[in-house]
């Protein structure tokens, strides 16, 4: 594959804002999934698009509003089941395979965004359910 920074093989920040709405319009029509949502989605979309910009190799925006992701910590307050996480992959890829992306960047994504999404599973865990806001972790 390309050696470029997967940022520039999707298409730059422009492409990530696309995917993201695309995502975002997926989960607003999955019920169960929408559900553990909060009821405003603007924030978590901008904390998404930065967090996954900076994700593909792009500018660290996400770390420098916000620190370190401490991603399954940012997400104890939502009680996320396997279902949910498969859930959340398929609207991510239907996403990311809505901008026309090579099969070959698909796999090279999905193969690192796969076991991230399953790291945020916890349903059933004696963790702290209280929200962090927008506090910066470092």
């Amino acid at each position: 594959m390309d050696t470029k920074p997967l940022i520039e093989l999707v298409g730059g920040p422009s492409a990530v804002e696309r995917i993201i709405y695309k995502f975002y319009t997926y989960v607003e029509l999955d019920k169960p999934l929408r559900s553990i949502y909060p009821k405003d989605l603007k924030p978590g979309k901008e904390k998404l698009r930065l967090f996954l910009e900076q994700w593909l190799d792009g500018e660290p925006q996400y770390s420098n509003l916000y620190g370190h992701p401490r991603l399954r910590r940012r997400h104890f307050p939502f009680i996320i089941s396997e279902e949910n996480a498969t859930r959340w992959l398929m609207h991510m890829r239907n996403a990311f395979e809505s901008e026309g992306l090579s099969d070959e960047i698909i796999a090279t994504i999905f193969e690192r965004l796969t076991p991230l999404a399953y790291h945020m599973v916890n349903e059933g865990e004696d963790i702290p359910r209280e929200p962090l806001q927008d506090t910066r972790l470092t």
